[in-house]
């Protein structure tokens, strides 16, 4: 009965031991722990029993600490990571935002305008900005991390956005990255919210680098004791520690034998195409996914799919205010409220989507979620 206590005791210990001498922060109580070893900033999500998940007293924590940091000229090297071995950062606090969203409470609002904010100061930073994304990393955690210059997975990190399924969409900068990665990878991820673990994330552009978790210690150790490191220098440590991570074995990219099929099948513009690919492909592996897609919210998937088709031409910050309009939208509409009923609440599984199918999806429903919201509530970046 005592293991996991000890165990989580041991986990915090090595962290506070790393950085007990140069340490000018916050309790082991803290949600973000906030620490500067000589001249390095340390950001350690925390709160292990929610799975780091990203609440609003993180992000304003981090904000104005990021800003102080990227302005201090003998700041080098930012590290962003996660306290436990489950989780980097499993989403945001979405409980939260939906409770609000029903009273037209602020925090609706608030959450995802400050979130983007951080998002986009994390992706435009102008120190190196290393993310140890060792366990789950959806959503929120997802955005603290794919924007900065290295991303490090481990044999543990479980990437995926998983949006569709509770009537949102893949935002925190999703709308961005996603196209990018290459094909149509992006736009699969993002409709089936399809699971990458360990190494896969790595060839699939998400991650930089990956290195065993049973090295992530030493790697943390090594960066710290870089003197006034240049993001070559970061590059070259982590790249050796990557070349040292052979315990975990290198399989062939997950999706690999299915490549072809995902660019085929998903290079449709609609949602309907897509569907109609796959149908009369007729194959197990599309069969597998039109079952995975019949479950996801109609509006969602037709929102997500604009989003990333638009999303390759835009700016990085024009899709984060696109993002924005979309994520107030998902607030006035239906689908966001029950899909988290469905899938975190009640947990029956059996969202009532409204409207039930893709035929009933109108062009002006999604134009609508696209359109600008009054000049005063727009997101300025």
């Amino acid at each position: 009965m005592l293991l996991r206590p000890v165990r989580r005791l041991c986990v915090m210990m090595n962290h506070a031991r790393l950085a007990a001498p140069y340490s000018t922060s916050s309790s082991i109580d803290d949600e973000v722990i906030v620490q500067r070893i000589k001249n390095s900033g340390v950001l350690t999500l925390n709160r292990p029993k929610s799975l780091n998940a990203l609440n609003l007293r993180m992000i304003r924590k981090m904000m104005p600490v990021l800003t102080d940091w990227e302005n201090d000229p003998h700041m080098d090297m930012v590290i962003m990571k996660g306290t436990g071995s489950k989780a980097f950062c499993a989403g945001g606090d979405i409980l939260a935002v939906t409770e609000a969203g029903k009273v037209g409470g602020d925090l609706a609002r608030d959450f995802f305008k400050e979130e983007y904010i951080l998002n986009n100061k994390i992706g435009t930073y102008l120190l190196p900005y290393v993310a140890i994304i060792d366990g789950i990393t959806m959503g929120g955690g997802v955005g603290l991390s794919v924007h900065g210059a290295f991303r490090v997975a481990t044999e543990r990190t479980v990437f995926a956005m998983p949006e569709t399924a509770i009537g949102l969409f893949p935002d925190v900068g999703g709308g961005y990255f996603l196209p990018r990665l290459g094909g149509r990878l992006g736009v699969y991820l993002a409709l089936t919210g399809f699971r990458l673990k360990g190494r896969d994330i790595h060839k699939a552009g998400i991650a930089t680098h990956f290195v065993q978790s049973s090295k992530i210690q030493a790697l943390e150790e090594a960066l710290l004791k870089l003197h006034d490191p240049e993001a070559l220098d970061i590059a070259h440590t982590l790249d050796k520690f990557q070349e040292e991570s052979t315990d975990v074995l290198d399989n062939e990219f997950v999706l690999a034998d299915h490549m072809e099929d995902i660019n085929r099948l998903f290079a449709g513009n609609t949602v309907e195409e897509i569907i109609e690919n796959l149908r009369k492909d007729g194959s197990p592996w599309a069969a597998a996914q039109l079952e995975i897609l019949s479950k996801m919210s109609p509006v969602s998937m037709k929102i997500t799919l604009r989003l990333l088709i638009e999303g390759e031409q835009r700016s990085f910050q024009d899709n984060f205010q696109v993002e924005y309009r979309l994520s107030q939208r998902c607030i006035e509409d239906n689908d966001f409220y029950e899909g988290v009923r469905a899938v975190l609440i009640d947990k029956d599984q059996k969202p009532k989507w409204k409207p039930a199918t893709l035929e009933e999806v109108t062009k002006e429903h999604v134009d609508w979620y696209f359109s600008p919201l009054p000049q005063d509530r727009e997101l300025e970046l």
